[in-house]
């Protein structure tokens, strides 16, 4: 008998183990306990009076790599291919991407000419980096920060304009605090095997081409053996894709499939304290306890901590050393088309020192009618700092409205908003972070905990992450059962 099955969590990572769990016959019974009064977690697209769609947390997603093949093989099995908006690599948004600095907006190299040209902020071509590397001492670490790696071995500007703005739009984060091996573990890990990015580079991608070179006609057709979606992806190049009428279809169409097919959702259940036993797992939740075999969460790590802390402490320590940071997001519509050029939008280095992270330009990804829609984000590993513990949504409309009409030179009227504040919503892969992650699973395997962890706090922060990772965490609930 498998026995009984909680999930912790109604997030898209909750939902879609939940769903992986269930293709399983032997795995039936699952129930999924969420403590808002929704599911879909950090995925909620709203919707203005004019009927303009306001994403709050991601809004686009990437289709490469393994990662973005089982997202679109999810969508295309819920159902939801016809809904797909693709963008392709020669759409605006996919080529133009900015940073503001020095008080102006700098367009992002986007060819190989580029490269060779010098283009501000950067008083180099950035073709001279690879200069930089070959030129730079190896040192040998177990792990070190994106900052420091990148300022090393590309150089500062490069630390400072390229990689420190990305992590901003990436995770929210401070370039000087995140693992290099969160953003870039492979070109660290061609420093220490072969003392340099370039000459690790070219020798880890000749030895990829001999191994293709090698392989029989029949591995070559196994190895592309791709879903629909993804060759349909790869055919016509896109970059990113998002859903006619925003992204919080994908969770809510799980919840559906889930409801429909004999899994319960618990709305409002919030879980207490995880006891583990000889037979499972006790939960204790809305004054009760229940009795289940396995346990898979998909809770933030510091939401998980304080559950387990009183048997097992140490494990709990660990997770707590997770950290998390908060951020604001601010949608605004303006009458009108008021944006000087198509783009995804910009991003601000920290150095800069303003309180807003980067604004997106959604209405060159979705165009609504006569109007222009932005997305603000705000905070991040500065939001304390620069907005205090408990900011009004007035307050922070504001800041968004004056660096957004300064910074783009807008003069119309703000047709509608929204302001959302996500508390702790993205972990913060810090340095030790890969480490960290080992010592969990061991002390699990050690210890036999019928606990099994997805989410964004462990194996990547983007949507692509975190559904694979559930995938993951229900492939090794079947396999130890």
């Amino acid at each position: 008998m498998s026995g009984r099955t909680a999930v912790l969590g109604g997030g898209i990572s909750g939902l879609s183990a939940a769903y992986y769990l269930r293709d399983n016959p032997a795995f039936r019974a699952i129930k999924i306990i969420e403590a808002s009064n929704r599911t879909g977690g950090w995925l909620r697209s709203r919707v203005s009076l004019e009927g303009v769609i306001f994403e709050e947390g991601p809004r686009t997603i990437r289709p490469r790599g393994p990662a973005g093949s089982n997202t679109l093989s999810l969508v295309d099995r819920l159902n939801l291919s016809e809904k797909i908006i693709p963008i392709s690599l020669a759409h605006p948004v996919a080529k133009n991407r900015m940073i503001y600095a020095d008080k102006k907006l700098h367009a992002l190299p986007n060819s190989l000419n580029a490269m060779f040209k010098v283009n501000s902020p950067f008083s180099r071509p950035l073709v001279s980096c690879l200069i930089t590397d070959l030129r730079a001492p190896k040192l040998t670490k177990e792990d070190e920060s994106l900052y420091s790696f990148v300022e090393r071995r590309l150089g500062k500007d490069v630390a400072d304009y390229l990689i420190s703005p990305m992590v901003c739009g990436i995770c929210a984060g401070d370039a000087k605090q995140i693992s290099v091996n969160f953003l870039m573990k492979s070109l660290f890990e061609y420093e220490q095997k072969y003392g340099s990015i370039i000459k690790g580079f070219v020798k880890s991608n000749w030895e990829v081409f001999r191994s293709k070179s090698n392989k029989t006609d029949g591995q070559k057709l196994n190895s592309n053996d791709t879903n629909r979606l993804s060759r349909r992806a790869e055919n016509e190049r896109w970059a990113i894709w998002t859903l006619r009428g925003g992204l919080e279809q994908l969770p809510t169409a799980l919840a559906d499939n889930l409801s429909s097919n004999g899994v319960e959702i618990s709305l409002n259940s919030k879980c207490e304290e995880l006891t583990f036993t000889e037979g499972g797992v006790e939960l204790k939740f809305n004054e009760r306890t229940e009795e289940y075999s396995r346990v898979i969460s998909s809770l933030s790590a510091k939401s998980l901590a304080p559950m387990i802390h009183r048997q097992h402490p140490q494990l709990a320590n660990e997770l707590t050393a997770i950290p998390s940071v908060t951020v604001a997001v601010v949608n605004l519509e303006f009458a009108g088309n008021v944006l000087e050029q198509e783009a995804f939008g910009f991003l601000v280095p920290p150095n800069e020192k303003l309180p807003i992270l980067g604004v997106i330009f959604d209405s060159c990804i979705l165009p609504p009618k006569n109007s222009t829609v932005l997305t603000v984000m705000m905070g991040g590993a500065w939001f304390t700092k620069n907005f205090g513990d408990h900011p009004t949504k007035e307050h922070l409309l504001e800041v968004a409205m004056h660096h957004v009409k300064s910074i783009l030179h807008i003069k119309a009227d703000l047709v509608a908003h929204n302001v959302a504040i996500l508390k702790d919503c993205i972990p913060q892969y810090v340095v030790g972070h890969e480490q960290r992650i080992r010592r969990i699973e061991n002390y699990l395997v050690k210890h036999k905990l019928p606990l099994f962890l997805c989410g964004s706090s462990y194996y990547g922060v983007g949507l692509n992450d975190v559904v694979l990772s559930a995938k993951q965490a229900a492939l090794a609930v079947t396999q130890q059962c």
